[in-house]
């Protein structure tokens, strides 16, 4: 699993310190929490990757623990935010929309910033590095598209897309930091009417 760390730890410092100054790679990317009312009801869009790349972003700790565990049950279905790597010269924002476009086929407009969630993840490819990663997520309220209507090209990466009841989505999540940035969107459209909101601009 990624290697998440805590936003005030000692060793989150450490590791932000090392990447600033130059120790250890940075990734930038940038996701976003699309809601919609489906029968009254808050739903999200949420992706089930496709396996490897749910297997590239675990640590090497992570893999050797599931290869330990029993094979008799069949594997749960791993739910994640769209979210992707922020393109040179790409604003966050800008990256998102066109992230949640590429991976679930919707159109959506942003609401505000829900924060940045950062953490150290070990490649399970190439060079096996640790990665100081950024994520910025976004609350964004659906306009437009058919959930799961991506290319044949991204299903490389995206298994389905799929809309899930808000109050249900964080049980089936696979990652403690996105189950986070899902209470805050949760809060946030209980306190705000996101529907007649002015758009986040960057």
């Amino acid at each position: 699993m990624w290697s998440e760390l805590g936003r005030g730890s000692r060793k989150s410092r450490r590791n932000w310190k090392r990447a600033r100054r130059g120790r250890m790679p940075r990734e930038i990317s940038a996701g976003g929490v699309v809601l919609r009312q489906i029968a009254g009801t808050w739903h999200v869009a949420l992706i089930e990757p496709q396996k490897n790349e749910a297997s590239a972003s675990e640590s090497a700790a992570g893999a050797i623990k599931r290869v330990a565990r029993k094979t008799t049950k069949p594997r749960r279905a791993i739910f994640g935010l769209p979210k992707g790597l922020v393109d040179p010269g790409e604003k966050p924002l800008a990256a998102a929309l066109r992230e949640v476009f590429e991976e679930t086929g919707l159109v959506a407009e942003p609401v505000t910033k829900l924060g940045d969630n950062k953490y150290v993840y070990v490649r399970t490819w190439g060079d096996g590095a640790r990665v100081f990663k950024v994520v910025t997520f976004y609350l964004m309220r659906y306009i437009s598209g058919e959930i799961d209507d991506v290319t044949s090209a991204m299903r490389i990466e995206v298994k389905r897309a799929l809309w899930v009841p808000l109050s249900e989505a964080a049980r089936q999540m696979a990652y403690g930091n996105e189950r986070k940035v899902l209470r805050q969107a949760a809060a946030y459209a209980d306190a705000n009417d996101i529907s007649a909101m002015t758009l986040v601009k960057e």
